[in-house]
């Protein structure tokens, strides 16, 4: 797929977690919005996935770790075809399979329920390793936070990927530098994020996250590294795409009002037009 087909629907998948978020009057659009070009590549062009065969045991998987972002991962799912659209304005609703986590067990699709950081990325190495004892080809992708990494158990988890060689595992850390209270650094910083990774024998690469061509290339040498788990560090803009809420740590965990949605929409709308004349 090329990049203005990408970025299309990348666009579409913001305007989805918007959507959602408002409907709901809750979720988490910062941290989103800034997953949502990497969640686009990897539902369009990465994975092996068809939503008409949800479970088909030879697919991809994808744990999203950072489950509080699933509006992301809703609004992805809804834009491949994996359910109606219209349906994103069910999220947090009283029995909507859009939970404000993922739960798996409601949603074909799904690889994992997450929400408690740190955890999904454990699943992800499971998963990992059982493809390998099943001499199964699938991939398994794993998306955190920055602010997640402060979890010890994601650090454990490394260092069991690292020592079982784990080179079908990618984790894509959305490094947007924000989290729930502010700058990661003025938190509790867990920088120099790739060299802790390599110290736990992985291969780590660091990106544009909202440039498709540098992401394309990351996937692409994630999946001819052997021996070794991959970590691609994505540098993201927490709330990219809507001017108010990019780079705004207070846009972690709130929904807009009725005239701030607008605002968002009409964001999204002239970026839409943008691609349009990118287009040609």
């Amino acid at each position: 797929m090329d990049n203005i087909e990408l970025k299309k629907h990348a666009n579409q998948v913001r305007k989805g977690i918007v959507t959602a978020v408002y409907s709901a009057q809750a979720g988490h659009p910062g941290g989103s919005l800034s997953a949502a070009d990497i969640d686009t590549f990897l539902y369009f062009e990465e994975m092996h996935v068809d939503p008409k065969n949800p479970e088909d045991p030879d697919r991809d998987r994808f744990v999203l770790s950072k489950g509080h972002t699933c509006p992301a991962l809703y609004a992805v799912m809804a834009e491949k075809g994996y359910f109606p659209k219209e349906e994103l304005k069910t999220f947090r609703k009283l029995g909507s399979r859009l939970q404000g986590h993922p739960s798996m067990q409601y949603l074909p699709g799904l690889d994992m329920s997450s929400g408690s950081l740190g955890q999904g990325i454990s699943a992800a190495c499971g998963m990992a390793l059982a493809a390998r004892i099943d001499k199964k080809d699938y991939r398994v992708y794993t998306l955190l936070g920055d602010g997640e990494l402060e979890e010890g158990e994601v650090w454990e988890a490394s260092m069991f990927a690292g020592d079982k060689h784990l080179d079908n595992l990618c984790v894509i850390v959305d490094n947007n530098n924000l989290q729930i209270d502010g700058n990661i650094d003025d938190v509790n910083s867990p920088k120099p994020i790739d060299k802790k990774f390599e110290a736990f024998n992985f291969h780590v690469i660091k990106i544009n996250g909202h440039d498709f061509d540098e992401i394309r290339a990351a996937f692409r040498e994630a999946r001819e590294t052997k021996g070794m788990p991959t970590c691609i560090i994505a540098s993201t803009i927490k709330g990219k795409g809507v001017s108010y809420m990019e780079n705004q740590a207070g846009w972690h965990g709130k929904a807009p009002n009725e005239e701030q949605y607008k605002t968002a929409m009409a964001d999204l709308d002239k970026i839409d037009e943008e691609i349009a004349k990118e287009e040609g």
